[in-house]
């Protein structure tokens, strides 16, 4: 008989905990219930919740009541924005694995995790088609105005002009850049590809031959925002590539060219991506994600008409979200049967005498 396992499973007002415990039932149930709690109910403040974990780490957050009382015996940790520091880590001494279903792991430290002989897992590209769809949708809005001639229409104005008028672009035949080729950056290339267009890609851990495979070039940063007519971000923020976007960049840009932004703003220097704008220097630029979010009320970007401003709704969809716990327990059912999981982040942790023994258990060696 399998080990018995206990679970803690901590939900939001994004993937409320009661999903989770279903996508835990159905791939996981057999090796123990799992205790249900909801971290943050309120959909503004995991907002403001989530970003500030992201930028600052999931130390900055004690662990919740809950843990503190229920979290001691448990050996599996499953959430989504939820901050595991190590914190959390001393009142769960039994855990021995931590899941998110979110490609991200700004919210976890996976360093102690791994310290302690503990295995992570995320979902790698659960929003992938999500972002991508979004990212072709803002090129679109911000280049034909479909966003400003909404309001103008809906504020009763029937607005023809607007700062592109002389140069109102069709995507055919244009070349777009793409700054980051994992999950989402092919998807955004494969779903350009009926636009005819020319796509150079600058990601220093791609081959250029895995790039050319998909049909694209690879590049340079500067022969990318110098060449392209459309720039788009999807590399995920790190410490060594926070404001990789700077003004020597943007500078490179032609005046006709748009920039897109649905991953991080951290990666942009956002006064000189601003002041680019002001100056009409680029053409447009469309952002679903901002330093403070909500944004600032006084925010430069709120006073441009040749910007694009979404309320960060790249990655939320139905069916990503509603998919992600399951992608994350079937994938953690896979390490339990050995057979080669695809989400496991720290595997050095399979050198761990105590994680071995537990994994034995469960596998029933």
């Amino acid at each position: 008989m399998a080990e018995n396992i206990k679970t803690f499973i901590s939900g939001d007002a994004m993937i409320g905990g009661e999903v989770f415990k279903k996508a835990w039932n159905k791939y996981l149930g057999s090796y123990g219930d799992a205790y249900v709690y909801d971290w943050e109910t309120d959909w503004d403040k995991l907002q403001y919740r989530r970003l500030e974990i992201e930028k600052r780490g999931p130390e900055i957050e004690e662990p919740v009541k809950e843990v503190i009382m229920c979290g001691a015996d448990k050996d599996v940790f499953l959430g989504l924005f939820v901050p595991v520091s190590s914190k959390l880590m001393d009142a769960m001494p039994n855990l021995k694995l931590i899941g998110v279903s979110r490609a991200g792991l700004e919210n976890v430290n996976v360093e102690d995790a791994t310290k302690r002989g503990i295995a992570v897992f995320n979902v790698q590209g659960r929003n992938a088609h999500a972002v991508s769809d979004f990212a072709v949708g803002m090129m679109l809005a911000e280049c034909r105005n479909i966003a400003r001639a909404h309001y103008a229409i809906k504020n009763g104005t029937w607005r023809k002009t607007f700062v592109n008028s002389d140069y109102i672009p069709e995507m055919r035949e244009k070349t777009v850049g793409i700054v980051g080729f994992g999950h989402i950056g092919r998807l955004v290339a494969q779903k350009l590809s009926g636009f005819n267009v020319k796509i150079l890609v600058y990601d220093p851990y791609t081959s250029k031959e895995a790039i050319a495979d998909a049909g694209c070039e690879k590049a340079e940063l500067e022969q990318l925002f110098s060449q392209s007519d459309f720039i788009t971000l999807h590399a995920r923020l790190t410490e060594d590539n926070k404001k990789m976007i700077g003004k020597k960049e943007i500078s490179l840009m032609k005046p006709t060219a748009y920039f897109i932004n649905t991953s991080r703003a951290g990666l942009v220097d956002q006064d000189a991506l601003a002041e680019a704008l002001e100056s009409k220097s680029i053409m447009g630029a469309a952002l679903d994600v901002f330093t403070t979010e909500p944004i600032d009320e006084s925010s430069r970007f709120l006073t441009l008409d040749n910007v694009t401003l979404t309320s960060h709704l790249a990655g939320t969809t139905a069916d990503a979200l509603a998919n992600s716990p399951y992608l994350l327990c079937e994938d953690i059912l896979k390490l339990f049967e050995d057979k080669g999981p695809r989400y496991f982040v720290n595997k050095e942790v399979l050198q761990n005498k105590e994680f071995i023994k537990w994994l034995e258990k469960l596998r029933n060696i």
